[in-house]
This record gives C-alpha cells, sequence and structure tokens, in this order.
C-alpha cells in the first residue's frame, strides 16, 4: 500500500524510517521551543487588552480541562492518528486556536472567552498530539525491525528535544518581547507550529511487522480503555500510577519552594535556585539517556527515579535556605528523571501495540501531566492551610511510599507478554519465526 512503511527489507527502508523519527523529533523541538518563548508574551497580552489580572490564566487554566478528561472525550479520536497527515490537521487545528489572541489583539477585541477558546483549542489539540506522536515513533521503529531499540532510543530523543528548550527558550522569550513585543511574539509562536504540521505531513502511516502476514485478522478493537491498560500489565500500571503519583504531588516543588523563600526572607530565590538545578540536571541527564536506555532495567528506572525525587522533595526543608544546598538537592532530583520516563516509555513500546499502546501513552500523558495540572489547581490551597515545609515533606514521603508499594507488587513477566497483544500480532510473528527457521 503506497504511504504505508512495511517491514524493512534492505538499508532504504530502514534509511526511511530513520527520516521519520528525525522529523518528529524535530518537530517536537521545534513545537516545545515556540511554546517556552511565548510563555511570558501571553500573559502581558491578556493583561494589555483586558486591564484585569485573573485573564491571565485562563488560557492555562483552560487547556488543562480536555487534558484531564482526553481519556473519555478523546478514545473516539485515538484510533485515526495514526500517520503524519493526521498529526498535522491536529497540528494545524492548534495553529487555528493560536491565532485567535494575537488576531483579537489586532483589532483590541482580546476578552475572556477569546482566552478560554484558545486554551480549550490548544488543549484538546495537545492532549491528542503527544500520546499520538509517541505512540507514531513507537510504529516506525517497529516497521524497522525488533530487537533494535530503536523505539526507547527514539523516544529517549524527543524526550530530549522537548527538556532541551527549558534552558535557552526563556531568556531568548524575554529578549525577543523587548526587541519586537507580545503580540508579534504569539504570531510566530502560530508560524512555527505551523511549519512543524508542513513536516509532520510527510511522515507516513506506520504498518507494523504484523501487517506482513497476508489474512491475518485484525481482532484488536480500535477503542482500548486506560483501565484495560492498567489491568492487562502489572509492570505497566505500576509505571504509569507512579508517574500519575509524581505528577500529582509535583505542585509541592514550583509552589512550596515559592512560598518557602517567602517565609525564610528569600522571596524567589529559592524556587530560583531549585529550577536551576533541576533544569540543569534534567536536560543534561536527556542527552545520556537515549545513549544508554536499551541497558536500563525498565522496573528498576521507574522506581528509582521517583523515589529519588521524593527524597529531594524531603531534604528541601533541610537545605533551605542555603541557595547552594538548595540548588544541589533539585540537581539530586532532576537528574534520575529522565531515566525514569525513558524507561516507561520503552516499556509502552515494548508491552504494547496498536489501540493498546496508543491507549497506554495517553494514560501516561493523563496520569502524569494531568495529575500535574489538578495538583497545581488545589496545591495553593494546601500549602496555605498546612505550610510550605510539612506539605513538601509529605510529598516526598507520599512518592517515596508509592515507590514501596509498586515494589511490592509483583509484576508480570516476558512469559505473559503474549496476552497483551493481539491475536493477529502473535499469529504475524509466529508465521515469520517459521519463515526465518528461528525459535521463540
Amino acid at each position: 500500500m503506497p504511504g504505508v512503511y512495511r517491514r524493512p527489507r534492505g538499508p532504504s527502508s530502514i534509511a526511511g524510517v530513520q527520516r521519520s523519527l528525525l522529523t518528529l523529533t524535530a518537530t517536537t523541538f521545534v513545537t516545545w521551543t515556540g511554546q517556552r518563548i511565548t510563555a511570558v508574551a501571553l500573559p502581558l497580552v491578556a493583561l494589555d487588552q483586558t486591564g484585569d489580572a485573573w485573564t491571565t490564566g485562563l488560557v492555562g487554566g483552560f487547556a488543562g480541562l480536555p487534558l484531564l478528561t482526553s481519556a473519555w472525550w478523546g478514545r473516539p479520536f485515538r484510533h485515526l492518528l495514526t500517520s503524519g497527515r493526521t498529526l498535522a490537521l491536529l497540528l494545524l487545528i492548534q495553529v487555528g486556536g493560536l491565532i485567535l489572541v494575537p488576531a483579537a489583539a489586532s483589532a483590541d477585541a482580546v476578552n475572556a472567552v477569546v482566552l478560554c477558546a484558545t486554551g480549550l483549542i490548544t488543549g484538546a489539540t495537545g492532549a491528542l498530539l503527544a500520546p499520538a506522536q509517541r505512540s507514531l515513533t513507537a510504529d516506525l521503529a517497529d516497521a524497522a525491525g525488533s530487537g533494535t531499540g530503536l523505539g526507547a532510543r527514539s523516544l529517549a530523543w524527543q524526550d530530549m528535544a522537548h527538556r532541551s528548550s527549558m534552558i535557552f527558550a526563556p531568556p531568548l522569550g524575554a529578549w525577543l518581547l523587548v526587541q519586537w513585543g507580545a503580540v508579534p511574539l504569539l504570531w510566530c509562536e502560530a508560524a512555527a507550529v505551523g511549519l512543524a504540521a508542513i513536516a509532520l505531513a510527510t511522515v507516513p502511516h506506520a504498518g507494523t511487522p504484523d501487517d506482513d502476514v497476508a489474512g491475518a485478522p485484525a481482532t484488536e478493537p480500535d477503542h482500548v480503555t486506560i483501565r484495560a491498560v492498567l489491568r492487562g500489565d502489572r509492570d505497566l500500571a505500576a509505571g504509569l500510577v507512579l508517574a500519575g503519583v509524581g505528577g500529582i504531588t509535583w505542585f509541592a516543588f514550583p509552589l512550596g519552594l515559592a512560598l518557602l523563600g517567602a517565609e525564610l526572607a528569600r522571596p524567589g530565590q529559592l524556587i530560583a535556585a531549585a529550577m536551576s538545578g533541576y533544569g540543569l540536571a534534567t536536560v543534561g541527564m536527556s542527552f545520556v539517556v537515549p545513549l544508554v536506555v536499551t541497558r536500563i532495567p525498565r522496573m528498576v528506572a521507574i522506581r528509582v527515579s521517583w523515589a529519588v525525587l521524593g527524597v529531594s522533595f524531603l531534604l528541601f526543608p533541610l537545605a533551605a535556605p542555603d541557595l547552594v544546598a538548595v540548588t544541589a538537592v533539585a540537581a539530586l532530583g532532576g537528574v534520575t528523571i529522565p531515566f525514569g520516563i525513558a524507561a516507561l516509555n520503552a516499556l509502552v513500546t515494548e508491552r504494547a501495540t496498536g489501540a493498546t499502546r496508543r491507549a497506554a501513552f495517553t494514560a501516561e500523558t493523563v496520569l502524569h501531566n494531568g495529575g500535574a495540572s489538578a495538583g497545581l489547581l488545589v496545591g495553593g490551597a494546601i500549602i496555605g492551610a498546612f505550610g510550605a515545609a510539612p506539605v513538601l515533606v509529605v510529598a516526598g514521603l507520599i512518592q517515596i511510599a508509592a515507590v514501596a508499594v509498586a515494589s511490592l507488587w509483583p509484576g508480570r513477566g516476558a512469559s505473559a507478554r503474549g496476552r497483551y497483544r493481539s491475536q493477529a500480532g502473535d499469529l504475524g510473528r509466529e508465521v515469520r519465526q517459521a519463515g526465518r527457521g528461528t525459535a521463540q
């Protein structure tokens, strides 16, 4: 079938897969860089146009609503997002949401409705795009053949592309804001996402190796629920739940340290030091992870990463108000996180295919990112009621306790992997292996 990858027969096919994987990584870098460059511009435009400070958070607030509910409303769309063209269409819809504010600003017509609409559109497209892009990456890697670790490495490179912009994009955005102004920056973000959509349109649908079997029945349903994913594989469920716990308790880091700094007469200094230490450590490690991800024990890396982050939360009240100590503790927490995320992505890639894989990546997005949004929503009130230091300690203990429970939870071994895949996939592997004369 034209435009669909089959199992590669030679170097040219593998080269085509690698070009597509590089395109997916490049678009990740472009879109995240644009988002971080313009992060400060949108609130300024909202404040300037409306004159009300409460409107500055409308876009971010309404963007979180589709993310938190995407497991429900996004299920009918997941099976459609399996090629670069469909992802490009999704990005073009996102562009439509992004241009609402600068277009309205040009006519001095920015209001709460425009800001809410922008948040809903960009939030909905982002909630669908992130898991779909990871799933397509894994599918393309499957098309290059099994046992290469290409999927795990490619997803690790994408995570690096996402994290690397944390270092240079905010200061670049501040400089461009002074040079150009806020509204031109918003137009630039829309243009960058539009270019990313054009690039994604060149990525074809990825036929998995199972597609090689003539007449193999496609028995896997188009719609797989997140609940089915969590019940189907205990290791995968443990990794996803730990990511969710980490997301929910994340608010203690930015909000807790910001308020702790104010309590200790270091307003803004503690959170700045912690963010610097965490950011440098996590970005630095994200360049290392793709080189070693194929040798990382999956569950060990997942458990250790969240446990170490929990320990760093426990140490923050002890380290404050020493800025050097706070920076070191934050770096300790950040240095292991890229390994844990890469291990979870690799686990999804290796344990699931098709609709199950898409549902698993959706679960990761909803539980981790959605959990972080929910935590930030209520975190301020929690810290206000109990204090910054106690909340940091409790958040750290929750993460460590979750890891302890996950460690005691018996995982499923490789011998049971077949039940997680569709009957068509099992038949396809057996036929190919018989043809090659190899044993399982």
